[in-house]
């Protein structure tokens, strides 16, 4: 076969003046060729698997070549050229009625090879299987000299679910029968072949996609003019390496636009077009104006992911560029509690490379079928690869890729796990198939998928931080028009920083409450008919917020109890100097599960806990107790949770962090257990009881004193916060001006 014809270096004097200089991966337009046929393009494609398949061949060495259906007719044309030169004649048994004599089947085009209309539809009927079975049985006991046996459609000796047929098993048989033939089989990427059948090939090649290198050799120089004044193949390669030659010579051939433009942009996007598959989006999410807060995590895929992607494509040197792959990583874990964000980063991360995005629930890809599960995996891999540059959301990874040996589920998770490793080793650095695993339990994935080269980078989405909550609301607020006022804006960010009302088990406010809570407003203002510039207040919030939520109905008796109760914990609070300071007390009913709560701020020490720290927080907790005590000269049961978390404390300030002196500096629990070690005397056991009653008593009396000495502001507070049943931090601080820390550490709203 002729070499692909070239352009003259001297062609055009505009051509000689645009050919570019000085860089080794843009291609000088000398070199283009000025046409090229399909044939040509296969030849120019793949140069090295064409020569080893005809190589394996002459030795009688069976070969499988993995390719798309319509590679299929020029792959053997090429093959068969090659092996004419050695005198090695095939038999190309494609099921057709009529018989097939060597290198003669219908469907021939002009250059002896088989036409790819004929080959891939013409002359199919409902007996073509039994056709193909008999021109095999005919050509394995009928040859005397070496031959090759052309098996273009194995696909059809597989059912559904890759089990054999009867027919393969006998195809099977025929294949090992004649020591005079040799086989030259092509698989479909779509269909699996049983292992029966692919161990008849010692030697398989897979074409899938397209080489990197090659790509200078497969498009013309009209073609190449559409892309501006130089031509950079390595930066085409991130948008067509999963489409095989013939598929991107017609799609090439289209294009249309004028030609040196000042950006290639409008000539890429109709490459995009025509290479997103239906089960793929465009995502349009940026990173930074789309999702609020969040900066560290930002920032680290930015620098650990986008940056160097974006260096990649800035650099001319292949050496240079090759290594730079090498550090790029294969895939992301994003875990965090649900709704926190992480398939909305997933797509920013699209958005950001330009690629198309596929979201895939773990569950969907499981199925009850041998063999499926898998398939499913292959199947969302091919199409990423076809569809590249492109990303895969693996939504809910930890529903298949759990630690392997675990025993859980089905059995089919751990196959899974398999063929997810095999896919992600399989992929070529070159290649722009990135993989985001998202899962709410990180720590139940298989520890394999989380070595470096897989999953390499994992990034916690927590519960949103009041920071982060108000950049969420700014993003939510812009997008819907809101007009939220700074008081509303803030007020906002206080309400969404306590858990989520009518909702259990109880649950902070992720970014998905945030953007429901937002919904709500906008839904709220169109029902009322307010117009787009009037402002969203704070009532507008409370009404939102609590049209829905079913609080109790209490008696005036009852709400006293609660007030109480409430004031308590926080007049204690105020006066024990390791308590964070107050943000609000509320007896509305308003928090899950609570008839009245005290919203504390984050402690200003997140990562160091003292003993002092600790005991006051069992002081705090005693609060509520001893109020009720003291005022209502009377007890409820209100206090249980209280006590509960009172004695988890001290029990834990005892028995596992050895901060008691009587009961000595030693460990008591057991190792990764919430229980006391079981060999443990009954002398010790009676000893760590004593302890743990000594704090919590000894911290009663220590609330009951404060509560006692300060009589006249837990009256002054029950008394408004009945009226109003809720105080904010700047009410609390008006009633005590001299308690400094209240004031520092508190931002009200103005």
């Amino acid at each position: 076969m002729a070499p692909p014809r070239s352009a003259s270096e001297s062609s055009t004097s505009q051509t000689a003046e645009l050919r570019p200089t000085g860089s080794s991966v843009i291609v000088p337009w000398s070199e283009l060729p000025t046409e090229l046929d399909l044939p040509e393009a296969v030849e120019a494609a793949y140069p090295e698997p064409l020569a080893h398949t005809a190589d394996s061949l002459r030795r009688g060495l069976p070969v499988l070549i993995e390719a798309d259906k319509e590679l299929v007719p020029f792959l053997y044309m090429a093959i068969r050229n090659r092996l004419r030169a050695h005198n090695l004649r095939c038999l190309y048994l494609d099921g057709r009625e009529q018989a097939t004599p060597p290198d003669n089947q219908p469907g021939r085009n002009a250059a002896g090879g088989p036409s790819p209309s004929a080959s891939h539809t013409g002359g199919f009927n409902q007996g073509v299987l039994g056709t193909m079975l008999q021109q095999l049985r005919d050509a394995v006991r009928g040859a005397m000299e070496a031959r090759v046996l052309v098996l273009p459609h194995l696909d059809l000796l597989t059912t559904s679910a890759g089990g054999l047929t009867g027919e393969a098993r006998e195809a099977v048989t025929l294949l090992y029968e004649n020591p005079n033939l040799v086989a030259l089989g092509f698989k479909d990427p779509s269909f699996p072949l049983p292992k029966v059948i692919e161990n008849v090939f010692p030697r398989r090649i897979h074409l899938l996609g397209l080489p990197r290198d090659r790509l200078r050799h497969l498009v013309t120089l009209r073609e190449a003019r559409k892309f501006g004044r130089e031509f950079n193949p390595w930066t085409l390669y991130k948008h067509v390496s999963g489409m095989n030659a013939v598929r991107l010579r017609r799609l090439l051939s289209t294009l249309d636009g004028p030609d040196y433009p000042e950006s290639p942009r409008k000539v890429l996007a109709q490459i995009r077009q025509s290479t997103v598959g239906s089960s793929l989006e465009i995502p349009e999410v940026d990173l930074y104006n789309d999702i609020g807060g969040y900066d560290k995590v930002k920032q680290r895929i930015q620098r650990e992911i986008l940056d160097p992607l974006a260096r990649r494509d800035q650099l001319d040197d292949p050496d240079a560029i090759k290594r730079l792959e090498g550090l790029i990583p294969k895939g992301i874990i994003l875990h965090g509690p649900p709704g926190t964000g992480k398939t909305l980063f997933a797509k920013a991360i699209a958005t950001a490379l330009g690629a198309a995005v596929t979201i895939v629930s773990g569950p969907e890809l499981k199925s009850k079928w041998v063999g499926e599960s898998e398939e499913n995996l292959r199947r969302v891999f091919r199409q990423a690869r076809e569809s590249a540059p492109a990303v895969i959301v693996f939504d809910e990874l930890d529903s298949f890729a759990v630690r392997r040996g675990s025993y859980e589920g089905s059995g089919v998770e751990h196959s899974m796990v398999n063929q997810l490793l095999t896919e992600m080793d399989g992929f070529h650095a070159e290649e722009l198939v990135f993989v985001v695993g998202t899962t709410n339990f990180a720590e139940s994935l298989d520890p394999a998928l989380l070595r470096p080269g897989r999953f390499e980078y994992h990034l916690h989405i927590p519960y949103p931080s009041a920071e982060d909550r108000r950049a969420i609301w700014k993003v939510h607020d812009r997008a819907m028009n809101l007009r939220m006022t700074d008081a509303a804006l803030e007020a906002a960010v206080r309400i969404t920083g306590d858990l989520v009302p009518g909702v259990d088990p109880p649950s902070r406010y992720s970014g998905d409450h945030i953007q429901a809570l937002g919904r709500a407003l906008a839904r709220r203002r169109l029902r009322l008919g307010t117009g787009p510039d009037t402002p969203t207040t704070p009532e507008d919030l409370e009404a939102v917020l609590l049209e829905w939520v079913e609080r109790p109905e209490l008696t005036p008796e009852e709400e006293k109890v609660v007030a109480v109760h409430e004031c308590g914990h926080a007049v204690v609070s105020l006066f024990c100097p390791h308590a964070p300071a107050i943000e609000r007390i509320s007896i509305r009913g308003d928090l899950a599960g609570s008839l009245g709560h005290v919203k504390h701020l984050d402690h200003a020490h997140k990562h160091i806990i003292t003993r002092g720290r600790l005991l006051d927080d069992i002081c705090v907790l005693m609060g509520g107790r001893e109020a009720e005590r003291l005022m209502l000269d009377d007890l409820s049961i209100g206090s249980s949770e209280d006590l509960r978390r009172a004695t988890a404390i001290a029990r834990a300030l005892v028995e596992e962090f050895g901060m008691d002196d009587s009961a000595g500096v030693r460990r008591f629990m057991a190792d990764d257990q919430p229980r006391r070690i079981p060999d443990l005397s009954e002398a010790d056991r009676q000893r760590l009881d004593q302890a743990v009653s000594t704090i919590l008593e000894s911290q009663r009396i220590r609330a009951a004193a404060i509560l006692t000495e300060h009589r006249l502001l837990v009256d002054t507070l029950r008394d408004l916060l009945l009226e109003r049943k809720v105080l904010s931090a700047r009410d609390l601080a008006q009633l005590v001006p001299d308690k400094p820390s209240v004031l520092a550490r508190v931002a009200s709203p103005t």
